[in-house]
Formats: structure tokens, sequence, C-alpha cells
């Protein structure tokens, strides 16, 4: 009998904060699924570039540097990617920025605030924007189309919980969570679907910090009924899927990954 095939072979991805944690698992299992794959970083080019040789080379993936901090930044990645691709079929938004120091909201400098949303919000508005307009363009020109196009943004249970000393990111992935229901309704008629991702703690970079002082991982670590963190991959995982036919009557969903610390239903 024949295995389930998660296969993307006719796909061009985008995902943005590919070089490592998340997204580098991303580009790892999309190119696995046959997808060509284009992905952004900011400053880490040693370890972009060596994934993108290890994921194919220029044909198959594609490393671009490019600062995500505005709806420009978003704009000008998309177009380098179907420069380079000639299409986007999928939308993987997964950069983002968590500042590691508490900070009161009583104190917190203004700087901070703006910066956060500048990076995990107001880019993802250019990157959405461009990527639909140009799935839209793609689907009225091809026929029959070649199946629907996806979009899907990196949430975080922050979002759905809030995280005190960090209303700023709160905020933010609060926001890509309204922003996946209102635009599924309004792109689905068009062919796109549009769902979310909301991991809790993972072992990445970004949480290194926190999770390598025993005061704190502990006390993660009993927040989560699996009592543990997820491995990148197993973020990766869910967003393929949901980018798949077998996820082809799915689209304005949450999909929460966080081994039961957040059960909303």
């Amino acid at each position: 009998m024949a295995g389930v095939a998660l296969s993307l072979g006719n796909k061009v991805v985008l995902i943005t904060g590919g070089s490592r944690g998340i997204g580098a698992a991303c580009v790892r299992l999309f190119r696995q699924a046959g997808a060509r794959v284009a992905f952004s970083y900011r400053s880490a080019q040693a370890a972009a570039e060596a994934l993108a040789s290890a994921c194919g080379g220029p044909e198959r993936c594609v490393a671009f540097a490019q600062e995500l901090a505005g709806p420009e930044d978003g704009r000008t990645l998309v177009r380098q990617t179907v420069d380079t691709f000639g299409r986007i079929d999928v939308l993987v938004v997964n950069h983002g920025v968590w500042p590691p120091r508490d900070a009161p909201i009583a104190t917190m400098p203004e700087s901070q605030w703006r910066t956060t949303l500048a990076i995990n919000l107001d880019s993802v508005f250019g990157l959405v924007q461009a990527a639909a307009g140009q799935m839209q363009r793609q689907r009225s020109s091809e026929s029959p189309p070649r199946g629907p196009c996806h979009i899907v943004l990196v949430s975080s249970t922050a979002g759905q919980r809030g995280e005190a000393f960090h209303a700023d990111y709160a905020a933010s992935k609060g926001a890509l969570i309204s922003m996946t229901k209102g635009l599924a309704t309004e792109l689905a008629p068009v062919g796109i679907q549009v769902n979310c991702v909301a991991p809790g703690w993972v072992a990445t970079e970004m949480s290194a910090p926190a999770l390598n002082d025993p005061p704190t991982r502990d006390k993660v670590f009993a927040t989560i009924p699996l009592g543990r963190v997820a491995d990148p991959r197993e973020i990766a995982g869910p967003i393929l899927f949901l980018c798949t036919p077998l996820a082809g009557f799915i689209t304005g969903e949450i999909v929460n990954v966080n081994g039961g610390a957040v059960l909303i239903g």
C-alpha cells in the first residue's frame, strides 16, 4: 500500500526568517516536499548561504538578505522572489523579534514598542499585500489555476493569552491572529487560503537565553503538559501540512502547537 505524499512539486514558496530556527526547518521541509524555496535572512549570511546550497542551490533554493522593518521591505522581498522564480504560491511569515528583557508597560521605551510592531506587524502587511496581489494575478492568468495558494502566519501563545512584561510582542502576535481571520474570509473566494500556526516554547536561538537559565527553564517546563519544548521541525510540520491538499478545506484556522500549554477551541 502506497504511503501518503505531501508533495508541493510545482510550487514556489517564500519563507521569512529562514536562516535559523523554525524558518530553517521550514526551508528544509518544503524543499523535501519538492517546492522551490526563497527565504529571507537579516544578518546570518554564512548560515543562510550554507542552507540554500544544501537545499539545492540557485535553481531550487535562494536566500535574500532583506531587512523586514516596514511594509516596503515586505513588498521588496516578494518582488525578489517573483523575479527569481516567476511566481509565488505559498507565503510563510515566520520572522519576528522578541525583546528578551522584561519591560514593564509603565517604563517600556516607545522606541521598543515601535520597533517590535514595525518588524512583527508592519512588514507583514507589505508581505501579505504584495503576495496576495501576485497570487491573484497568477490565478487569473492560468486556465485552469494550479490549485489554491496559501498564506501561513506564525503567531505565538503570547498572542492568545498575552505575556506580562512583553506587551509589545503579545500585541503584535495577537494582531496576526485577527489578521488571519479577516484575510481568510476575504481571500477564500479568490483561491487563497490563510491560516496561522501559534507555537509555544521552541528550542531556537531566540529562546536559548531563557531556556539556558535553570530557574526559568524549570518554570517554563512546568507550564507544558508534554514536559518539554518543541523542536523547530515540530512547528515546520504543521506549517507544511496547511499548504498541502490534505488541508484543502482549512482556512482561517489558528493551529496551536504548544505541547498543551494553551488550549483554545
